[in-house]
C-alpha cells in the first residue's frame, strides 16, 4: 500500500445525527494530553502529561504520567501515575512501586506504569451508564514492569508484566506477576525452546527479554455470565491481552490462576480455527453493562507480527512466526467463541486483499463501545480515529496533525470518547457536519481541475471496461 504525502488533518467527517457526541481524548504525540471536540477543535492541552494511555474522569479531571524512565535503563516504564484536575493541579499521585537506583541518575521511587490502569468505580476505564470512576478516593488498578529471572522461561533476565492494587494513600494491596504462571499460558514445545534462546530481546533498558509485552489490563465488571452461576467472569477477575504472545486471558483474583484463555495458538478446536489467529492485539476487554453488546470481549487485533513456534517462511527462526497484513476489530461471544461483530478490510468496503492494508496498524490502537451501538476505533499506527456504526459506515474521523520529533510518525496509543457532562469547565461546542470529500475532484490551491482541456475518441478501439481489469471478491476473507 502507498500513502500519499499530503493529506488532510483533524476531523475529516463528521455525521452529527448519526455520532455518539462527545469529547475524545488521546496522547497528542510529544506534545501533552489533548482534548478535541467532535469537529476537531482542541479543548485542552496537558502539556507534557504523558499516558499510557491518557483518560478523562467525571469533573474534567485527567490521569496521566509526568515523565518515563531513560531507555538506557527501562522500557515503557513509567515513572508515576498522576491525576490532575482541570487547571492542571495534582489531585492524587502513585510511583511507590519500586525504588530505583539507575546509574548517573538521582534515586527516586517509580510506578513502572505502561499502558493501562483502571480506577474504582468504573471496570474498563471508558463511559458506561451508571459506572463512573471514583475521582477523591478509591482504589487503582495498575500495570507495571517488574525485572525477573525465572529458569523454566529463559536463562536471560526478563522483563516481565505484573499487575498490582494500589488505595487512594498510595499502598500496594494485591500484586499478580505474569512469570509466575508460565505453566498456564498453554505454550507448546516449540515456542518453549525459541523463548528460552530468544525472549524478545530488547537492547534497550540494560539489556531484557520482553517475552510478553502484556498491552491491556482491565477488570471484568458485572456481567451476565456471573450472573448465570459462571465463576470465570467474576465481576472482580482481571482480562488482559499480551502483544508478543497472542495471548489473551482472564486471572481470577482471588486465586490468582488464569480461568480463561485465548491463544498462544489458534489451531487447537474447531471454534479457535472458526475464530482465526489472532496477532499482537491490544486493548482486549469485556463491553461493560450498559452498552450495546455487553459481556462480550471486544479487541482490536492488529495483525501484524507476534508469537512463538514453528519457523515458516515468513519467520525463518519462529520468532513472531504468526503474520497477517491486515488488522480487524473483533466482538467475541466468550463462552462459544463465536465472532458476534467485527470490522476489518470487507467491512471498510475496501477490496480485499488488494487494499486490505488500508485498514492496518500493526501496533497500539484501540476499540471503544459507544451508547448508541457505534464503536470508536484508534487505528494507532497512522494516528487516525474513526467511529462506526454497527453497519460499518463510517460517521467520523480524526487524523491527528501531531508527529514525532524522532519517530516521525503521528501515531496515536489510544482515544477515548467522554460524554460532555463529563467536562463542565466549557461550554458544549456547536456541532457542524462535515461532509465527506470527493477526492476524485478535490485539489490544493493552484492545482488544475480534473477534465482534459480536449478530448477525442479513437475510431476502431473497443470501450475499456476498469471493472474487468481486476476482479476481487470482497465477500469472504480467509481466516489466518
Amino acid at each position: 500500500m502507498t500513502y500519499p504525502s499530503i493529506f488532510p488533518t483533524g476531523a475529516t467527517l463528521y455525521d452529527p445525527g448519526r455520532c455518539w457526541n462527545g469529547y475524545t481524548v488521546f496522547q497528542a504525540k510529544e506534545v501533552g494530553a489533548l482534548l478535541i471536540d467532535m469537529n476537531g477543535g482542541e479543548v485542552q492541552l496537558w502539556k507534557e502529561l504523558h499516558g499510557m494511555p491518557n483518560r478523562i474522569l467525571p469533573g474534567g479531571h485527567l490521569i496521566g504520567s509526568t515523565g518515563e524512565r531513560s531507555t538506557a535503563f527501562g522500557s515503557q516504564d513509567g515513572i508515576d501515575l498522576v491525576q490532575v484536575d482541570w487547571d492542571g493541579n495534582v489531585v492524587w499521585r502513585f510511583n511507590q512501586y519500586e525504588f530505583i537506583e539507575d546509574p548517573g541518575e538521582a534515586p527516586q521511587w517509580m510506578a513502572r506504569q505502561h499502558h493501562d490502569y483502571q480506577r474504582e468505580g468504573n471496570p474498563v476505564g471508558y463511559f458506561a451508564p451508571g459506572l463512573e470512576p471514583l475521582t477523591d478516593r478509591g482504589n487503582t488498578m495498575i500495570l507495571s514492569h517488574k525485572n525477573v529471572r525465572n529458569p523454566a522461561i529463559c536463562d536471560k533476565p526478563l522483563l516481565d508484566d505484573s499487575i498490582i492494587e494500589v488505595n487512594w494513600e498510595g499502598e500496594v494491596i494485591w500484586e499478580w506477576v505474569c512469570s509466575e504462571h508460565f505453566e498456564e499460558l498453554g505454550f507448546r514445545e516449540d515456542a518453549r525452546n525459541l523463548l528460552f534462546r530468544n525472549p524478545n530481546w530488547l537492547k534497550s533498558g540494560g539489556g531484557a527479554g520482553d517475552w510478553m509485552h502484556i498491552n491491556s489490563m482491565s477488570l471484568l465488571g458485572p456481567n451476565r455470565w456471573f450472573d448465570a452461576g459462571d465463576r470465570r467472569f467474576h465481576p472482580d477477575n482481571i482480562i488482559w491481552c499480551a502483544r508478543e504472545s497472542n495471548i489473551t486471558a482472564i486471572v481470577d483474583k482471588q486465586t490468582g490462576r488464569i480461568v480463561w484463555r485465548l491463544g498462544p495458538n489458534y489451531d487447537e478446536t474447531p471454534e479457535l480455527r472458526r475464530l482465526g489467529w489472532i496477532i499482537g492485539q491490544h486493548h482486549a476487554h469485556m463491553i461493560p453493562r450498559g452498552l450495546p453488546g455487553e459481556g462480550h470481549i471486544l479487541v482490536f487485533d492488529n495483525g501484524g507480527w507476534a508469537g512463538y513456534g514453528a519457523p515458516n517462511p515468513g519467520s525463518p527462526t519462529g520468532f513472531r512466526n504468526a503474520l497477517r497484513d491486515y488488522s480487524r476489530v473483533l466482538e467475541i461471544d466468550p463462552v462459544s467463541l463465536q465472532v458476534v461483530w467485527q470490522y476489518s478490510p470487507v467491512e471498510a468496503g475496501l477490496a480485499f486483499p488488494v487494499d486490505a492494508n488500508r485498514f492496518y496498524s500493526p501496533f497500539i490502537s484501540s476499540a471503544q463501545r459507544l451508547p448508541n451501538g457505534n464503536t470508536l476505533i484508534t487505528e494507532g499506527s497512522g494516528g487516525r480515529i474513526i467511529e462506526v456504526t454497527a453497519g460499518h459506515e463510517t460517521v467520523w474521523e480524526y487524523i491527528s496533525p501531531y508527529w514525532g520529533r524522532m519517530l516521525k510518525i503521528n501515531m496515536i496509543y489510544r482515544a477515548y470518547r467522554v460524554p460532555y457532562e463529563w467536562v463542565p469547565q466549557v461550554e458544549r461546542p456547536a456541532e457542524q457536519a462535515i461532509e465527506r470529500i470527493d477526492v476524485t475532484r478535490f485539489r490544493v490551491p493552484g492545482a488544475s481541475p480534473r477534465g482534459a482541456r480536449r478530448t477525442v475518441d479513437v475510431a476502431g478501439v473497443l470501450p475499456y471496461r476498469p471493472d474487468a481489469a481486476l476482479c476481487v471478491r470482497t465477500d469472504v476473507i480467509e481466516k489466518s
